[in-house]
């Protein structure tokens, strides 16, 4: 079914190329439902619990509808950077219509259902794939490596952060890293805060260089393996050097699902009285703003990741982006339905490639595992992010070699990609790096005399990104 032959794959290495994506991903499992309820406080525990399913079952299901319809081990969850501008606009919704969060909640999940309609129509009927087709070939080549600085911002920066009696959160670059001495370091974060640090950083590092050294022997299972050790790792260093028992919350942990809270809260609950009230303008407004955001999101992680795992051809394109196409739109509905912001693919899949994972049956395994986290969550969340972000580190570098394919000497080339490598870790979105670089190449083409090696699509798709950027209200 998977044609692991033909992909040089084993079922074997499948299962634990899906076992480490899914590890690599599982934070979302909690950050999503505290994202969109700000921690509980917006909507009470039943919203967090209902988003919480909801986040379990549309990462199950879109990347299970992923291993089928393209055969790719690409995973997918409700987006990060999607789900907090979602956030915010349900607390609009919800201050412009004089109504509740959760109204507001309810009303903002229309525009989810209607993103994910529209794109189901236009990848059935392949405008999404000619859209991808349209992206200049430098471009599409310098979306891997950009993706990898994007892993290495998030592998040292945002996903390993700490908190402690002087506040929080702080971040081994910035915080650790960026100090002039341990001295000044300590003092800003606490003794308590240090500690935790150092533990993140020393974690961190080992579980990186854990997974260096079992790759150059040739281990497929390296990412896997590092992350398991990191996590072994930072569990005794919290019992022996931070007093604390790092599996007490299993001893308290709810196992069985709130089923009742999320029929209750957002199963198919779209208020669209609520979400008609707030005038047309705003509504095609928000609507445009989502599909633009995860398109290109979408498309880039997709193109970044086959890149990185050899799946596209000597075009540039990825066989079978249709199939990979529509299993995100269905996965957005689905999510919509249950009651969470916009599922997409997550650029976390690469940790999977990078352990061997070529097939459906990589996705296959990561879909089940988000499935069984209705009732296993509480062991999914004692994973350290220091163990996550070791495995990110190490595969944002390895998609660093995709500059190979950038010809230096073509300023047409090394110039937009050079925009995307610092625009999409900054930024924190691929879709709007992305964005920039078409814009970099276009203006590049027509001001040096060559606006006809540009095509139609492509001046389209810059206009909308100069009016998302500058225009859009």
């Amino acid at each position: 079914m998977f044609k692991l032959k033909e992909n040089k794959t084993t079922v074997g290495t499948e299962i634990i190329a899906g076992l480490t994506t899914f590890m690599t991903m599982a934070y979302i499992i909690a950050l999503n439902p505290n994202l969109l309820t700000g921690f509980g406080a917006n909507g009470g525990p039943e919203l967090w619990n209902a988003v919480f399913l909801a986040t379990c079952i549309a990462a199950g299901v879109g990347t299970i509808v992923m291993a089928f319809a393209a055969n790719k081990p690409f995973a997918m969850a409700p987006g990060m950077g999607l789900n907090s501008f979602f956030a915010v606009v349900a607390a609009q919704i919800a201050e412009m219509a004089g109504v509740t969060y959760v109204a507001g909640f309810r009303a903002a999940l229309v525009i989810i259902l209607v993103e994910g309609i529209v794109f189901l129509i236009l990848s059935v009927l392949n405008v999404r794939e000619k859209i991808v087709e349209a992206i200049p070939l430098p471009i599409r080549l310098g979306i891997a490596p950009a993706i990898g600085m994007m892993l290495l911002n998030i592998g040292f920066g945002s996903n390993a952060g700490i908190y402690s009696s002087n506040g929080g959160p702080f971040y081994v670059m910035a915080n650790f890293f960026g100090s002039l001495t341990a001295g000044t370091a300590k003092t800003a974060m606490g003794a308590d805060g240090y500690a935790a640090m150092v533990l993140t950083v020393v974690t961190m590092l080992i579980g990186f260089f854990v997974i260096v050294i079992l790759a150059q022997h040739g281990i497929k299972s390296a990412v896997l393996i590092g992350m398991l050790a990191a996590s072994v790792i930072y569990w005794a260093g919290e019992a022996i050097f931070l007093h604390t028992n790092p599996f007490a919350a299993l001893a308290t942990a709810s196992w069985l699902p709130p089923f009742g809270d999320m029929a209750e809260m957002t199963l198919f609950k779209f208020d669209f009285a609520t979400f008609a009230s707030i005038g047309w303008f705003t509504v095609v407004t928000l609507i445009l703003t989502f599909c633009i955001i995860d398109m290109f999101d979408t498309i880039g992680t997709l193109v970044g990741t086959a890149s990185r795992a050899g799946m596209l051809d000597e075009n540039g394109n990825m066989p079978n982006m249709k199939g990979a196409l529509i299993s995100d739109a269905i996965g957005t509905m689905f999510g919509a339905a249950t009651g969470t912001s916009t599922v997409t693919t997550f650029i976390e899949s690469a940790s999977g490639v990078e352990a061997g994972g070529r097939t459906g049956l990589t996705a296959l395994v990561s879909g089940i595992l988000f499935l069984a986290c209705m009732f296993i969550s509480p062991i999914a969340a004692i994973i350290p992010a220091a163990a996550t972000s070791a495995a990110l580190i190490y595969v944002g570098v390895l998609m660093l070699a995709g500059l190979k394919n950038i010809d230096f000497s073509d300023s047409f080339q090394f110039i937009p990609v050079a925009i995307m490598l610092i625009a999409i870790p900054v930024s924190g979105s691929i879709g709007h790096g992305i964005g920039l670089g078409i814009i970099t190449y276009t203006v590049m083409k027509v001001f040096t005399g060559k606006a006809k090696d540009v095509t139609v699509l492509t001046y389209i798709i810059s206009l909308i990104f100069l009016v998302k950027f500058f225009l859009a209200v």
